[in-house]
């Protein structure tokens, strides 16, 4: 921030964008730059263990689960069903612990700041904001009311990308099924599946 005679300048690139004095005040008054600075820098953490956890999965699951095309020689077509469920079951569980590692992260950089007072109330708020829940009832200090926010940004962008992943597995799993049935494939980039 600079100030010159009635007015503020934030310096956003080279160019000074010009602010009334009194949103200034308010947004240095309600820490909001605090906020911005923590809120994004902990999507930018979180969504880079999202990302380190997604290939892991995927790497887990396409080596355990889903990296065997064909059955065995007298193999029954059942099998490839249970082991997509199994695969299904085991990705949504790893997803979970991911989600919740994340809020973990949040949690504690509540506690640091001192928005909350306790891990418990840290932890149920920032597993309400990731989620974007928004029911718990509790509220950060003031000062820090705009990370919330912050983290439910970060949360969608988390859950689409989880669902995303599932969406792709599912479709493994299936071309797996209709191998195991027989049934024929649907041409490639085809957007209907017969």
């Amino acid at each position: 921030w600079t100030s010159s005679s009635s007015r503020l300048r934030l310096l956003v690139g080279r160019r000074p964008v010009e602010m009334s004095p009194a949103i200034g005040r308010d947004m240095l008054a309600l820490g909001w730059v605090d906020d911005w600075v923590w809120g994004l820098l902990l999507i930018a953490v979180t969504l880079a263990i999202h990302a380190g956890g997604l290939v892991m999965i995927a790497v887990f699951a396409l080596k355990f689960a889903l990296g065997r095309p064909r059955l065995p020689h007298g193999a029954s077509p059942l099998r490839p069903a249970f082991v997509g469920a199994l695969a299904i079951s085991v990705i949504g569980f790893a997803l979970a612990a991911l989600h919740g590692i994340e809020a973990s992260v949040w949690a504690f950089a509540y506690l640091a700041v001192g928005a909350f007072g306790t891990l418990r109330d840290a932890m149920l708020f920032s597993l309400d904001s990731l989620t974007t829940r928004g029911a718990s009832g509790l509220t950060p200090k003031p000062e820090w009311a705009l990370m919330g926010a912050l983290e439910a940004a970060g949360g969608v962008l988390a859950f689409g990308a989880s669902t995303a992943f599932l969406f792709s597995v599912l479709q493994v799993i299936w071309r797996g099924l209709r191998a195991s049935f027989r049934l024929p494939q649907a041409p490639a980039g085809s957007a209907r599946q017969r």
